[in-house]
């Protein structure tokens, strides 16, 4: 934020190398040297496009407040005056000379625009003599744009009478004898003679002539358009030439850019939103999800993006309805308080999911367009996978939507393909060294992994890195001894211990288990190998949980990607790929903002996996997104699957990685998964429901109420305030909602409410908004399940008997020696992410309600130690997902004359 008066800035444009215009600028520079510390005096090539291209520039610039193009423009060529000025945004036009700044003050508009600073200054010489401008005659001498015309306009809505001459006035001195006030600004030296001066006028002289002195040293002076020494024995006041109106003209400049500055800081006030919201218009039957998400005109995300106080130049643009957010505007509100964080979560599901998307999206429509508070929405990108396959996409549903659907579950902005890529890439690297290792001599692999180029050999900074893990601390290529050269190139990885596999964006089952290295040019070297979801990738959990660039880049160096054959772990920075990850990943890392159906604002941002990582959006836009809406505000962010899963991996893994405390867990019910829990038949996707789902039945509802009370015992563990929204469906009963509600309450939840927002949008969960603010002043006395120093089964032992339900955990061999690997190893301090099935708090799908006495079978643990924890299997599943029998992709089309997607996501 910069202070007015002591860090408003003023930029001033001149183009060629007039003297007056030097004379001008310096005058400039040594007054804002006075009043404020930068004034930045910018000097141009004679080209129209240049200038155009530095205006821009500062029409964007947060830190200047104001800038002028000196007049006039210097150049050989035929630049266009008028253009040049209108280019410079009007809240940024001190000098007042665009045709907006014009327009408001021919108008009257003088609280809302820039007056021209001679003309301004003028006012001030005349206010400060203390006559009242109000019922004077007065005439203004010259029209230009610069001082006549405005300074007409000026005295014009400040009440006087006014005529205004020129050059071609033929009764000149008889006007000039009837002003009170004279303004002269005509250009030519002491034209107006003393005479015609009214007794007791006051004049103002704006005139700079030169004219021909012989006692002067240049062999000339200056003088005004007015004869001073003959108009001040009959003026009562008059400026003299030089030292009048100049330094006024200067001093309003430097006034003018306060004002902006003053302007700027009310306008972009951290936590001051002025928001549009869009209308719903409702319709019943609710429409497919496709067809609301197309009926709703967003608004163009640079509006969002100002409307929440981002600066332009914090906004990249991909297209009118969604932008990436530059990660600078941290640092620009590092001293902002942060506002009220809420997560989302649910009970078990069933295998259709239970609307925690839907309910973000309607919680945020609620707080913000109808309660009129500040709030972000912060969920994940889906992956295209579940998108084409099963699932469909992730966007909300019914009135609750981000907005464009199709932009949202395709492509975005690239992030996942960036994730794809830079995965591959470390991929490609394990398999090319392995080989060259098998292939090569020690100095052949040196020679080529640290060339001469122009016969000089240089390490570069990763391969120092390397040295220095390695205890080698040398830095001439030259000195290394051949053991050292041979640690040095020698990873020695075992490819059984490989642990990085390739990842593809799509569910393709056949992939599950490859043999690569099969062509003649590989020597036969083949190995068994496996292709992932990318969402999986290990560098999708790193995006989602690191701070910042370094952060993101230390990370990426730390993963470990295999074992050498003695037992040491290899990482992407052994590998010499953290720079080239950091590059692939240097625009994902930052937030992609879109907005929902009512126009509030949405972070998009990471999509990792819920089993094998952590199922929560980035840190990051939750960071910026909590200091965008300032103290009073909300941001919701969503944890994937049930509370189990995702609400603990977002307390124990995001939140300590973050330093966040969240305020309000929010619990998704739904009576539909409550009878599931209660004893109903299985619910399948693309099977109807039974009857049992379709009819009120009070019974199972009932028994199916101990998962929803595990649920919230699971989040009052963690010390936070627990909201349930009864997510209701047409098929629902009155009295089976009123059930939920009444449970919810009873098994210690601060508050249950009914929500209908899907078929009603943000108005449907204006309760669950309030009951949220209310929880959100309720005392929320955070705290973690477990400390990470704990040996590794003890934490996985206290996640499966406090959260799951479970007796006790069973390690079987390999899990068991992973343990005692990963301690060797010095990762046995990382927090522990469960990889369970989401649909039973058990290890069996098939165990449904909240069982208990059951002993959890850890059959592996993995690591993926760039993003910061350990992962135990348990049960069976697979990271690549195979497509269904009729994947969502056969309703997919688009319209070749209008380009708009079809179907359903």
């Amino acid at each position: 934020v910069f202070m007015v008066g002591l860090y408003s800035i003023l930029s001033c444009l001149r183009v060629g190398n007039r003297d007056d215009s030097n004379l001008y600028i310096n005058m400039k520079l040594k007054a804002a040297a006075e009043v404020m510390p930068r004034l930045l005096g910018l000097h141009l090539p004679s080209y129209s496009w240049s200038v155009l291209k530095c205006i821009a520039s500062l029409n964007t610039d947060p830190a200047v407040h104001g800038f002028i193009v000196q007049l006039p423009l210097d150049s050989d060529k035929p630049i266009n005056t008028e253009k040049i000025t209108n280019a410079v945004a009007p809240e940024k036009d001190v000098d007042g000379l665009s045709s907006i700044n014009a327009g408001k003050l021919s108008r009257g508009d003088l609280g809302d625009c820039f007056i021209p600073c001679t003309p301004k200054g003028c006012m001030e010489l005349i206010r400060q003599t203390g006559v009242q401008v109000a019922g004077k005659r007065a005439v203004v001498i010259g029209r230009s744009k610069i001082v006549g015309a405005p300074m007409h306009d000026l005295l014009l809505w400040n009440n006087a009478t006014v005529t205004t001459c020129h050059s071609k006035t033929s009764t000149l001195a008889e006007e000039v004898g009837k002003a009170d006030i004279l303004v002269v600004a005509a250009g030519r030296a002491e034209m107006v003679k003393g005479e015609w001066i009214k007794p007791g006028a006051i004049v103002i002289d704006c005139g700079i002539n030169h004219v021909p002195d012989s006692t002067k040293a240049s062999g000339k002076r200056v003088v005004g358009d007015v004869a001073y020494s003959s108009a001040k024995e009959k003026a009562s006041f008059i400026t003299p030439v030089p030292g009048g109106v100049g330094p006024m003209t200067v001093a309003m400049l430097m006034q003018s850019t306060v004002e902006s500055a003053q302007r700027f800081l009310e306008k972009f006030q951290p936590g001051k939103w002025t928001i549009q919201y869009n209308q719903l218009t409702l319709k019943m039957p609710v429409p497919s999800d496709i067809e609301i998400s197309q009926s709703c005109i967003p608004k163009p995300i640079d509006q969002v993006a100002k409307e929440v106080g981002l600066f332009p130049d914090e906004v990249e643009l991909y297209g009118q309805t969604k932008a990436k957010i530059q990660l600078s505007v941290l640092k620009r509100l590092q001293n902002q308080p942060d506002g009220k964080y809420v997560v989302v979560t649910g009970i078990t599901p069933t295998p259709l999911g239970e609307g925690k998307s839907t309910t973000t999206v309607g919680l945020v429509q609620a707080l913000g367009a109808h309660l009129r508070q500040n709030v972000f929405a912060c969920v994940r990108q889906p992956s295209q996978g579940p998108t084409f396959g099963i699932k469909g996409g992730a966007a909300g549903g019914g009135y609750c939507q981000v907005v464009p659907m199709e932009e949202f579950n395709l492509h975005l902005t690239g992030d996942i393909h960036a994730i794809t890529a830079a995965n591959n890439l470390v991929a490609a690297a394990i398999d090319a060294r392995i080989f060259h290792e098998l292939t090569q001599s020690d100095q052949a692999l040196y020679n080529r992994l640290v060339p001469s180029v122009n016969g000089v050999r240089k390490f570069s900074d990763i391969q120092i890195r390397r040295l220095q893990k390695l205890g080698i601390n040398k830095t001439d290529p030259m000195a290394l001894t051949k053991e050292e050269v041979n640690a040095f190139v020698r990873l020695d990885i075992d490819p059984g211990t490989i642990t990085w596999q390739r990842v593809l964006d799509t569910n393709d089952r056949f992939l599950r288990k490859i043999t690569i290295g099969q062509s003649v040019t590989e020597k036969g070297f083949t190995r068994t190998a496996q292709f992932d979801i990318t969402v999986s990738s290990e560098i999708m959990a790193v995006l989602a949980l690191a701070d910042g660039l370094d952060d993101m880049k230390k990370r990426f160096g730390r993963m470990v990607v295999a074992s050498s054959k003695k037992g040491i772990p290899v990482t992407a920075d052994d590998l010499g790929v953290t720079g080239a990850l950091a590059v692939l990943m240097k625009d994902a890392v930052k937030p992609n903002l879109m907005q929902t159906l009512e126009g509030t604002p949405v972070f998009v941002h990471a999509g990792p996996f819920a089993n094998i990582a952590h199922g929560n959006s980035s840190v990051l836009a939750d960071k910026i997104a909590l200091k965008l809406v300032g103290k009073d505000g909300f941001v919701v962010t969503e944890a994937g699957f049930g509370a189990d899963i995702g609400m603990e991996k977002f307390f124990n893994i995001k939140c300590r990685y973050s330093g966040l405390r969240p305020h309000v867990v929010v619990l998704v019910a739904t009576v539909r998964a409550l009878k599931m829990h209660g004893g109903g038949p299985a619910v399948t996707a693309g099977v109807p429901l039974p009857k049992e789902y379709t009819e009120e039945n009070l019974q199972l509802v009932a028994k199916g109420c101990s998962n929803l009370t595990k649920q919230i015992q699971n989040a009052r563990m963690f010390g936070v305030p627990v909201v349930v929204a009864v997510n209701a469906f047409k098929t629902d009963t009155k009295a089976e909602l009123a059930l939920v509600v009444q449970h919810a309450k009873e098994a210690g939840a601060f508050d249950a409410v009914e929500c209908t927002h899907w078929a009603e949008g943000g108005k449907g969960a204006l309760a669950l908004a309030r009951a949220v603010q209310r929880a959100s002043q309720a005392p929320s006395n955070f705290k973690f399940l477990y400390n990470v120093e704990l040996p590794v089964v003890d934490k996985i032992r206290l996640i499966a008997q406090q959260v799951y339900g479970a007796r006790d955990i069973e390690l079987l061999p390999e899990a068991q020696e992973k343990v005692a690997l990963y301690t060797k190893q010095g990762f046995g301090n990382l927090p522990i992410c469960m990889a369970k099935t989401h649909l039973s708090l058990s290890h069996d799908p098939e165990q449904k309600g909240a069982p208990t006495g059951f002993v959890l079978p850890i059959r592996d643990i993995r690591a993926s130690v760039g993003a910061g924890f350990l992962y135990p299997l348990v049960g069976t599943m697979s990271t690549m997902p195979g497509l269904p029998t009729r994947p969502c992709f056969y309703d997919i089309d688009l319209d070749p004359v209008s380009g708009a997607v079809n179907g359903l996501f």
